[in-house]
């Protein structure tokens, strides 16, 4: 069989062949009239570099066309390309560019697919190049190297006129930019330093200018809107025509320009910085404030320094006010919580609801923020007003809101939200164990006379408390509550078991309520003299009460006792209603008309101050029910009383008020006791597990303990052991 002998093409006239549609693929791409490649013209060409390359040596030119390929591009880019960009300038010579990268790269697509068998074996064997890559790079040695100066500037020149206002073309900035990236041939490194960096000392130097004039000329807000609107524009540039790179580059120069460089004189411009618009609530602009300081770093920390200093300067002045309206008080009514201080405390609470807002809707609930704010609250929140502290302000404002007839008319939603507020400034307040006492005080109150509007909202607000401060902090109060639900049961059995004793009836209908001694504050109790009528009622009760408990002992407290007693004047009979103290007292005139002081003191075996208080409410106040000699308005051990059998009223039942004991000091006095206790006790727990401890770390552990619930005094406890 015979074999066919392929015949060998020379290097000239194989080159020749290929010159020829070289030659019609640069005619095309310079728009001359040339039909288009067929792919008979395609697999020709194709063919005889195969061939040329798969010639027996010395016939194999494999290397020789290797080289042949990268001088048709030199060739054709210093014969056509250079000369036609080196002739225009500015926009043309962008536009001219990209003509020529995009007919570059058409060329390098076609030459490539005509060589490709160089490609597939020559190539990859020898480790060079590949054709492609030797393609884009003649361009980048040729082209680039020389013109990307011009192009740089040129380019940087439209961005500025797009800055001031101007229209550009925004698609030719983008094709020019992507022949940056492109040409780096998978690397940034030219667009980086041939561009960016140029670009971003251009950004620095424009945005530079714009602030010096803007700062003098402009107010705080219309100088942020600028910085806002200049960020965004810039923000725009990067997805219009910059590579996504450059975004965070961009940004922070133009940052770095109008804000780092002039935030303190932002902050503190006359008239229109930080604190103007803090106290003309500018909510708009103290957002935009916050997004732009939180772009720098640590921009944000004087932001919330001044912050805290406002929330400071504001409560501290309605503390003075507070003080002020205190100090216009009557004297004998200066010990007292009034209206004054309510309306105090409401304020404290409208000024907290604005800040929280500004805090979570203006600054995005930043913790710096709330940081500020804590720290401010608590400086005015610990200060007390007139004598009292902030403590006692808040429990009586509890008070006013919970109990019937207070000053405070409220929907039962309003009054939740008041208490929810009124638990969140407790967080602020370091005395929260004094707060405790003084709650207890006024709920006992509240619920033994009956004084309490609702039981659902006693218990939220317990509830409220107990999430704040722990159950430790509200188990006294929730078993006072209690107490009340167990008392109304053991009364309705007491009435059923006087029901069924009817020789055992005192004649006097009787309620007693059985308080358990831990959970409420402790009362004095004396051995009051009791009228017999009323011994009576108590040996009945106690007969009662030990068929339901045999271990049980009762303690009589008297002073929290109330009667109804009928008292018959020349006039009409009018029901009184009094104190059991007060009620002892006018029952000793069924057996005297006349009583003097120390009669009075001696039949009732009570002490002086008590006497003076129970004398003063019955013979010197709004209801003189007896009479005095000498009739002046103090009680004196010299003083004659007698029935005034002449006394009248239009009502036919009337409250005789017993003026309150001022319980404040008594307080004060029962919680340092119990501080003093719980300090001890905090003491041998942490030594009990650390054994040894210096000083002073001992004293930062007791404080980390108990500082929840109060500020330790060591220097006071000290000097009380």
């Amino acid at each position: 069989m015979a074999t066919h002998e392929r015949k060998t093409i020379d290097l000239e006239q194989g080159w020749e062949f290929m010159q020829k549609g070289i030659t019609k693929l640069k005619n095309i791409l310079e728009g001359k009239p040339e039909p288009q490649f067929s792919s008979e013209d395609y697999m020709m060409l194709y063919t005889t570099i195969y061939n040329m390359c798969t010639q027996k040596p010395p016939h194999d030119y494999s290397q020789q066309l290797y080289e042949k390929y990268r001088e048709s591009f030199e060739e054709y880019i210093t014969s056509m390309v250079l000369p036609s960009l080196r002739e225009k300038h500015d926009e043309f010579m962008l536009r001219e560019l990209v003509k020529r990268w995009s007919n570059h790269k058409v060329m390098v697509r076609w030459l490539s697919r005509f060589f490709h068998y160089l490609d597939r074996y020559f190539i990859s064997r020898r480790s060079l190049p590949p054709l492609r890559e030797v393609g884009l790079s003649c361009f980048r040695d040729l082209v680039y190297q020389e013109i990307k100066g011009k192009v740089k500037s040129a380019v940087i020149s439209l961005i500025d006129r797009e800055r001031e206002g101007e229209q550009i073309d925004r698609a030719l900035l983008k094709n020019v930019l992507d022949i940056f990236v492109e040409i780096g041939l998978g690397s940034m490194e030219c667009y980086e330093n041939d561009f960016e960096d140029f670009l971003l000392k251009d950004t620095a130097d424009y945005y530079s200018i714009k602030a010096q004039s803007w700062i003098l000329e402009d107010s705080c807000p219309d100088y942020m809107l600028k910085a806002e609107e200049c960020l965004k524009r810039e923000k725009e540039r990067v997805s219009h025509y910059l590579h996504s790179s450059s975004e965070q580059k961009l940004l922070e120069k133009v940052q770095h320009e109008l804000l780092t460089q002039y935030a303190s004189q932002l902050l503190e411009k006359e008239h229109s910085g930080y604190h103007a618009l803090l106290r003309d609530d500018k909510v708009e602009d103290l957002s935009r404030m916050y997004r732009l300081f939180s772009r720098i770093t640590r921009g944000l920390e004087p932001v919330s320094r001044i912050f805290k200093q406002h929330v400071t300067n504001e409560g501290t002045a309605l503390v003075k006010q507070a003080e002020d309206a205190a100090s216009n008080k009557k004297p004998e009514k200066k010990d007292m919580v009034g209206l004054q201080e309510q309306i105090f405390v409401r304020k404290i609470i409208e000024l907290h609801d604005k800040y929280v807002a500004y805090v979570t809707e203006c600054f995005q609930g930043h913790t710096l923020f709330h940081k500020a704010l804590k720290e401010a609250f608590e400086v005015f929140c610990n200060k007390g007003v007139s004598g009292s502290s902030s403590a006692e302000l808040l429990a009586t404002f509890c008070d006013n809101i919970l109990k019937k007839g207070g000053s405070e008319k409220l929907s039962d939603e309003a009054i939740e939200d008041t208490l929810e507020n009124v638990v969140r400034l407790l967080a602020y307040i370091s005395d929260k164990d004094l707060f405790a006492e003084f709650y207890r005080k006024k709920l006992a109150r509240r619920l033994l006379f009956d004084k309490s509007a609702n039981d659902e909202h006693e218990r939220s607000i317990l509830t409220k408390l107990k999430q704040q401060c722990g159950g430790q902090f509200t188990s006294k109060m929730e078993g006072m509550v209690t107490d009340l639900t167990v008392a109304r049961d053991h009364q309705t059995k007491f009435e059923e078991f006087i029901s069924s004793h009817l020789e055992l009836n005192p004649g006097i209908d009787l309620a007693v309520t059985v308080l358990t001694t831990g959970f409420w504050p402790s009362y004095k109790s004396f051995d009051i003299n009791l009228p017999s009528e009323m011994v009576k009622c108590v040996e009945v009760f106690k007969e009662f009460y030990q068929t339901r408990t045999k271990h049980r002992k009762l303690t009589w407290i008297y002073s929290l006792g109330t009667c109804n007693i009928s008292a018959k004047f020349e006039a009409k009979t009018i029901e009184l209603i009094v104190t059991t103290y007060q009620a002892a007292l006018l029952l000793l005139f069924n057996g005297s008309d006349r009583l003097s002081y120390s009669e009075i003191v001696t039949q009732l075996n009570l002490s002086d101050d008590d006497v003076v208080r129970l004398l003063h409410s019955l013979s010197c106040a709004k209801y003189k029910i007896l009479n005095k000699e000498p009739n002046n308005r103090s009680i004196a051990p010299n003083d004659v009383f007698e029935y005034n059998s002449k006394f009248t009223d239009k009502m036919r039942r009337i409250k005789i008020p017993l003026p309150p004991v001022d319980e404040k000091k008594k307080v004060v006095e029962d919680v340092d006791k119990d501080r003093r206790y719980a300090i001890d006790a905090s003491i041998v727990r942490i030594m009990k597990s650390r054994k040894v401890l210096g000083h002073q770390q001992l004293v930062m552990e007791c404080v980390e303990q108990l500082g929840r619930m109060f500020k330790p005094d060591f220097q006071g406890n000290k000097e009380a052991d």
